[in-house]
């Protein structure tokens, strides 16, 4: 049975995990120092679960305790229930889903390991926004991209709004966050993998004619700049989506990265 633990006070140290959900900073430090990430929302708390997640706690308005009744059965950790003005002063917004968990990380694999056994990759330049990041991981979940590699600096995908956006997707594809910006793409040429950098330059090979080997890696760069300098000239290929010639002329020249991913991935799996 789940062991219900009513909670009426915001200052409850129980309730540490959750506090401050909106301040990226904070959150970032508070996650790293105890290994756990935010799954927010009753469909992202069960593939969660689902995906082998442990939990640690969970946080809920009183009428989600009834639709994850099953859930919480079988698991052993505490259930915190309260108000939704508790909730809300704790997470410091509104939580319309009204569910929260606070859950452990797993090991993540290195990048030799997660592309051991994967034929199209995906591998992501400095990306930033976790909404990018977490629309990027549904992408490559809902096309059949068999792994995500990060560069250092990329946004992380277990942080909770990229898990929201991707509604739990960043647990369906796994991923790898490179150590060494300089050099781990010569891990990934090691085993077997052809790079194509996606670029906006139309005088790139279009992605549909692309070569479409046994093993190809595709890297997308950051919102801004898009690829650096150095991925680009380590590729084997550049690539990029035809875009429209009118959409040129009105000086439309590009697509989101976003965009720009599922399209990128639709082409990758098509052989």
């Amino acid at each position: 049975m789940a062991r219900l633990v009513p909670v009426s006070d915001p200052g409850d140290p129980r309730l540490a995990d959750y506090v401050r959900l909106r301040d990226v900073n904070l959150r970032k430090s508070l996650e790293a120092e105890h290994g756990l990430f935010i799954a927010e929302g009753e469909k992202v708390i069960r593939r969660a679960v689902g995906t082998g997640y442990p939990a640690r706690s969970f946080f809920m308005a009183h009428r989600w305790v009834e639709p994850l009744a099953d859930l919480l059965d079988e698991v052993t950790a505490p259930v915190y229930v309260a108000d939704d003005a508790t909730v809300e002063a704790v997470a410091g917004f509104q939580v319309h889903r009204g569910a929260l968990a606070s859950m452990e990380r797993l090991p993540v694999p290195s990048v030799a390991e997660i592309v051991g056994g994967a034929r199209r990759i995906l591998i992501l330049e400095d990306l930033v926004d976790h909404a990018n990041v977490g629309s990027i991981y549904r992408c490559a979940a809902a096309l059949g991209v068999d792994a995500v590699v990060l560069s250092p600096r990329c946004a992380d995908p277990l942080y909770r709004r990229a898990i929201k956006v991707s509604m739990g997707a960043v647990f369906a594809v796994p991923y790898a966050r490179m150590t060494n910006w300089h050099d781990d793409l010569g891990i990934i040429r090691g085993a077997g993998f052809a790079l194509l950098a996606l670029t906006p330059d139309q005088s790139a090979v279009p992605l549909e004619k692309a070569p479409m080997g046994e093993r190809v890696a595709l890297m997308l760069g950051s919102e801004g700049d898009g690829l650096s300098s150095r991925w680009l000239s380590e590729a084997d290929e550049a690539v990029c989506i035809p875009m429209s010639p009118a959409a040129m002329a009105n000086g439309v020249d590009s697509l989101n990265v976003v965009a720009a991913a599922a399209i990128a991935c639709h082409g990758l799996m098509r052989a």
